[in-house]
């Protein structure tokens, strides 16, 4: 599995964006997103599962984060609203072989991983 995530950019505080990320390969059963601000560890924020009836997300971001996916499309997607400027991190993407139904929130759960893009959040 192959993973590409994209959508990230410069934004100011206050505003929207929609992290998307594309598989390609065999099927990815949970997808996750994560991030990693600098000089700080890597983040758990969303996660997934197959059929998009079991979500987890972090407490951090619950309520202004969602996480969705469209299977036919081989995406997921993070649709971050009210942006802060401790939301400036780069942002992950990851999947999962194990078709969990209960989408785990650790990052050693996650096989696969994507390049990562860089969200930064001004004041």
């Amino acid at each position: 599995v192959q993973l590409q995530a994209s959508g990230g950019g410069l934004v100011q505080a206050g505003d929207s964006l929609r992290l998307s990320c594309a598989a390609s390969g065999r099927p990815a059963y949970v997808g996750g997103w994560f991030r990693q601000a600098p000089g700080k560890e890597r983040e758990f924020l969303a996660a997934i599962n197959w059929s998009g009836a079991s979500t987890a997300y972090a407490d951090s971001v619950k309520g202004r984060f969602t996480i969705s996916r469209d299977n036919a499309k081989k995406q997921v997607y993070l649709q971050m609203n009210n942006l802060k400027p401790e939301d400036t991190a780069v942002y992950y993407c990851a999947a999962s072989g194990t078709n969990y139904y209960s989408p785990p929130v650790k990052a050693d759960a996650y096989d696969y991983w994507g390049r990562g893009t860089l969200v930064t959040v001004s004041s």
